[in-house]
């Protein structure tokens, strides 16, 4: 059984750009930079005929190619942090592929996402990293040049299940090419 999400590859050069900021915080556990993504929205554990019948969904997605900016770091999880992300830009076109994409999900019986899309890029998962530690970290390395690159498509990735990071499989990809 897959465990499937759509989102949008990071460009290498900009994966490049984000690699550098590893290291340094103690109890971060660091994704590879072929992981990078932003996820649009997590599907979950499908059997194999609901992911071919998403899979042949995701086609009908007809929507123009669009800037991505990718602005600083921050955290999740407040006094107990639990990943430093680097912040996307919630820009309209973004926002409106995302929610296009939870609307298809809805529509085919899947449960609407719990939580609010706030872009990010993940770059580490912490375990018992305590805030103060994560501060220290952002307060350094937290801004960064934005960074811009156009998403031309958005992808269909599938994961082993595991406690995230990866390794993650283009399983389909979509371009954005509407006319």
């Amino acid at each position: 059984m897959p465990r499937l999400f759509t989102g949008l590859e990071i460009p290498a050069e900009v994966g490049q750009t984000l690699s550098n900021l590893r290291g340094g915080l103690p109890g971060a556990r660091w994704i590879d930079p072929e992981n990078y993504h932003v996820t649009l929205r997590f599907i979950g554990d499908i059997d194999g005929a609901s992911a071919n019948e998403i899979a042949a969904m995701l086609w009908r997605v007809n929507r123009k190619p669009f800037e991505v900016t990718v602005q600083g770091l921050s955290s999740f999880g407040g006094r107990k942090p639990r990943a430093v992300v680097a912040n996307i830009a919630p820009s309209r076109p973004l926002i409106e592929l995302q929610a296009e994409l939870e609307r298809m999900m809805q529509r085919i019986g899947l449960d609407p996402e719990g939580r609010k899309f706030v872009p990010h890029v993940t770059l580490a998962r912490l375990h018992d990293a305590s805030s103060q530690d994560v501060a220290d970290y952002l307060s350094v390395r937290g801004y960064f040049p934005s960074r811009v690159f156009v998403a031309e498509r958005f992808v269909l990735f599938s994961s082993r299940a595991s406690t995230g990071g990866g390794p993650y499989v283009v399983e389909d990809a979509y371009d954005l090419c509407a006319v």
